[in-house]
C-alpha cells in the first residue's frame, strides 16, 4: 500500500494493483491475470471518484421513485457523467465474506448505462462466478478496497497506469502491446510536430477544435493533443474523438472520457469496415496503427469500398493484404476538413515498409502517388529504434497537411532523428530508448525551421534535414529488352527434354520423334532454318509426321534450341523477339528524358537494347535512408594490419603464461 505521509505516484500504484496477481496465482495462468485486475482497477478508481457524492446520489435516487427517465438529474446529483444507485461500495463489499458475490453484482448493476456498456466488455459476471468458485474473490476485493489513493492520481497518471498493466498482460501472453498504446515521450513529439506549425492559428479567439485517433487504444493520443491544445489557448474548445477495435483498450479509454469530461466520443469497432463518426471531418488526427496488421478479415467490404474509387475512402489504391498501414491513412485523409475550409493536419506512426514497399504500378505505389499528386505530404521524421514496447525496428512519423504553407507547396520535409535519443535505465520490453524533453523540444524546433535549416549548410542540424520537391520521389519504370540469341542442338540432354516435355506427352508420336532425333545427337546448327530442316528430315526418314499443333512444336524448340550470346538473333513476325533471362528493369527519375537516360546509362554497357515502352509504369517511392547514407571510407590497410600483429603478440604471450 501507499506509505503514509507519501503522495500517489503512477508507478507506486501500478506495483500495488500488480501485487493481486499474488492471489490469483495458482488459480489463475498468468496471461489469465488482466481478466480480474483490469476490471477490478476500474472498478476501483470509479468507486474512489464516486465516493465525495455517494450519498447524495443514493438520496436523490430514493426520491425519484417513479420517475423512469431520471439519468440527467441524477448526473447532476453525481457532478459526473455517470453515477452508481447501488447501497453497496467497495468498503461495504469487502467487509461482508459471506454475500461478496450478490453484493459485488448489486454494486455493478447500480452503475449508469454507460459503465455498464463499458463494464461488459470485460465479462466481468464470469470472473466474479469464478473468483468465488476459486474462494478468492473476497481477498481479491479486499486488496482493492485496502487501495485508498485511486482518486487522487490525475486521469493522465492514471493513464500510466492502465498501460502498465496492460504492457504487462501482453507480456504474459504473447500478444503485442504496441496494438495497445505508445510511448508517452513518442505521442508528446508527435503532437508538437503535428500542432506547432499552427500554434498562432491555435491561440486565436473563438477556436473549436475537433480531433480524431482511428486506432486511440487506451486514448493517450487524444488525451495529449488536447492537454497541448489547452496549454497553447485555455479558451479553445476541443472535442475528441476515437475509435477502438479491442474492447479492454476502448473501456478503458471510454472510461477514461467519462471521468475527464472530456467532449466527443470513442466508438468500438473496426475502423476499415465500421467506420465511426459518420461524415464528420476533423481539425487534426494522430494515429499509431498496429504494424503490419492484415486486413484478409474485412476483404469484402474494403475491396466493396474501393470499387466506388474516390467515391468512398480508398479511391487511391489497395495496400496488400499483410499490411493495412495505407488503409488507416486513407481512412483518415477523407476525414480531413477540406481546404476551403479551416483544412486540417494528421501524423501517423508507421515502419519502414509504406516508404518504398511496392514496385511501380502497385497499390502502395498509387497510394503514394495520389498522396504526393495531391500535394498532402508536408514531412517525414526518421524516429531512433527501440522506442516502442514490442518492437525495436525503426520507425516514422508522417505528417500530413491539407492547408500547406505557400512556401512548403510541392515539397517534403524529410528530417533525420534517428540520433535524437537517450539510454533508459531500465529496458522495458524492446524499448531501450527515450527522446527527452529537450530532444522533443530540439526536433520540433528544427521541423518547424526545416525550409531555413535545409537552406543554411552554417546550422548544426543542416545534414539532418532534407527538402525535395514531390515529383522527385517519381520515377518511371522502363523493361530494358535484348535479343534473343540461341544456337540448335541435339545432345542426350535434349532428348531427355523431350521424353519429359509437358507439352508432347499427348502427342502419340513423341517417342517414335525422340528415337528419330537419337542419331543426331551431338549436332549443333547455329540457325534456325538450318536446325529445322535437318529435323525435318530425320522426322520424315523415320516415318513421323512433323506436328502442326502449335504448343507441341513450341515445346520441341524449346528443348533443342539453347540461348547463346554468339548465337542467331530470333525473330516472329519481322520483330527482334527479346531474351527473358536477359529483361532488365531501370528506374528513370520522372522528370528525366526516358530516351537521354536510355542513352546515357544503358546502350553504353548493351548496345543492342531496346526499350519496352508499353511496359513503362510510373511509380513512387521515398528512400530516406538513401538520402541520409554517409559513406565512411573502411581503414587503411597497414593500420589493420598493425591492429593484427599487436593481437598475435597478445595471444602468444597469452599462451606462453599458460604453457611456462
Amino acid at each position: 500500500m501507499t506509505l503514509p505521509g507519501s503522495g500517489p505516484t503512477h508507478t507506486r500504484m501500478a506495483s500495488d494493483i500488480w501485487s493481486v496477481a499474488d492471489l490469483l496465482r495458482g488459480d489463475y495462468k498468468r496471461h489469465e491475470y488482466g481478466q480480474v485486475i483490469l476490471p477490478f482497477t476500474l472498478l476501483r478508481r470509479l468507486d474512489a471518484v464516486m465516493a465525495p457524492t455517494r450519498d447524495a446520489v443514493r438520496a436523490r435516487d430514493a426520491a425519484l421513485p417513479d420517475i423512469q427517465n431520471k439519468q440527467r438529474l441524477l448526473e447532476v446529483a453525481a457532478k459526473l457523467p455517470f453515477y452508481n444507485v447501488s447501497e453497496q461500495d467497495f468498503a461495504s463489499i469487502a467487509s461482508d465474506a459471506t454475500g461478496v458475490a450478490r453484493n459485488l453484482r448489486d454494486y455493478v448493476n447500480g452503475f449508469s448505462p454507460n459503465v455498464r456498456e463499458i463494464l461488459g466488455q470485460f465479462k466481468l459476471d464470469d470472473e466474479i462466478t469464478r473468483l468465488a468458485g476459486s474462494k478468492i474473490l473476497y481477498k481479491v476485493v479486499g486488496r482493492f478496497a485496502e487501495m485508498r489513493d485511486l482518486d487522487k492520481l490525475s486521469n493522465h497518471d492514471m493513464g500510466y497506469v492502465f498501460e502498465h498493466l496492460i504492457r504487462k498482460f501482453a507480456e504474459d501472453s504473447n500478444e503485442t502491446a504496441g496494438e495497445h498504446f505508445t510511448p508517452r515521450e513518442v505521442i508528446k513529439l508527435m503532437v508538437n510536430l503535428l500542432i506547432a506549425p499552427d500554434a498562432e492559428t491555435v491561440a486565436g479567439e473563438g477556436q473549436v477544435i475537433n480531433v480524431l485517433d482511428p486506432a486511440c487504444g487506451t486514448g493517450g493520443m487524444l488525451t495529449a493533443a488536447e492537454d497541448r491544445i489547452k496549454a497553447i489557448n485555455p479558451k479553445a474548445e476541443v472535442f475528441v474523438f476515437g475509435q477502438e477495435l479491442n474492447g479492454e483498450s476502448w473501456a478503458v479509454c471510454q472510461a477514461d472520457m467519462l471521468m475527464s469530461s472530456h467532449r466527443g466520443a470513442v466508438a468500438f469497432g473496426n475502423t476499415f469496415s465500421d467506420p465511426a463518426h459518420g461524415d464528420k471531418k476533423f481539425d487534426y488526427m494522430l494515429a499509431n496503427p498496429p504494424f503490419g496488421v492484415e486486413w484478409k478479415k474485412v476483404k469484402d467490404e474494403i475491396e466493396s469500398e474501393a470499387e466506388l474509387g474516390h467515391g468512398g475512402r480508398f479511391g487511391a489504391g489497395l495496400p496488400r493484404i499483410n499490411d493495412g498501414s495505407f488503409l488507416f491513412l486513407q481512412h483518415m485523409i477523407s476525414k480531413m476538413e477540406p481546404r476551403e475550409k479551416k483544412g486540417a493536419r494528421l501524423a501517423i506512426v508507421f515502419n519502414g515498409s509504406p516508404l518504398f514497399t511496392g514496385a511501380a504500378g502497385s497499390g502502395e505505389s498509387r497510394i503514394r502517388q495520389w498522396i504526393l499528386e495531391n500535394d498532402l505530404l508536408e514531412g517525414i521524421v526518421a524516429l531512433p529504434d527501440q522506442l516502442f514496447y514490442n518492437t525495436g525496428i525503426s520507425t516514422y512519423f508522417w505528417i500530413l497537411s491539407n492547408r500547406k504553407v505557400a512556401a512548403l507547396r510541392d515539397k517534403v520535409i524529410l528530417l533525420d532523428a534517428r540520433e535524437q535519443w537517450e539510454k533508459m535505465r531500465k529496458s522495458l520490453g524492446d524499448k531501450r530508448k527515450q527522446i527527452s524533453e529537450p530532444q522533443i523540444e530540439h526536433i520540433t524546433r528544427v521541423y518547424v525551421d526545416a525550409l531555413a535549416v535545409a537552406a543554411d549548410p552554417e546550422r548544426a542540424d543542416h545534414a539532418k534535414v532534407k527538402v525535395f520537391r514531390t515529383r522527385e520521389f517519381g520515377y518511371h519504370r522502363i523493361t530494358v529488352d535484348r535479343p534473343l540469341k540461341q544456337r540448335f542442338e541435339i545432345t542426350d540432354d535434349t532428348l531427355a527434354a523431350l521424353e519429359n516435355a509437358r507439352s508432347l506427352a499427348k502427342w502419340g508420336s513423341r517417342d517414335e520423334l525422340v528415337s528419330a532425333l537419337r542419331p543426331l545427337a551431338g549436332t549443333v546448327w547455329w540457325t534456325k532454318k538450318e536446325a529445322g530442316d535437318a529435323l525435318r528430315a530425320a522426322a520424315r526418314a523415320a516415318g513421323v509426321l512433323w506436328p502442326t499443333t502449335a504448343s507441341v512444336v513450341k515445346g520441341i524448340w524449346g528443348a533443342v534450341a539453347v540461348s547463346d550470346p554468339e548465337g542467331e538473333v530470333q525473330m516472329a513476325k519481322g520483330d527482334v523477339l527479346p531474351d527473358p533471362d536477359l529483361r532488365d528493369y531501370e528506374n528513370v527519375p520522372l522528370d528525366e528524358d526516358i530516351e537521354v537516360y536510355f542513352q546515357r546509362e544503358v546502350i553504353p554497357h548493351v548496345p543492342d537494347a531496346w526499350i519496352d515502352h508499353d511496359k513503362t509504369k510510373v511509380g513512387y517511392e521515398i528512400p530516406f535512408t538513401r538520402h541520409f547514407y554517409v559513406y565512411t571510407p573502411p581503414r587503411p590497410l597497414a593500420e589493420i594490419d598493425a591492429e593484427l600483429r599487436e593481437l598475435e603478440e597478445q595471444i602468444q604471450k597469452l599462451l606462453g603464461e599458460v604453457t611456462g
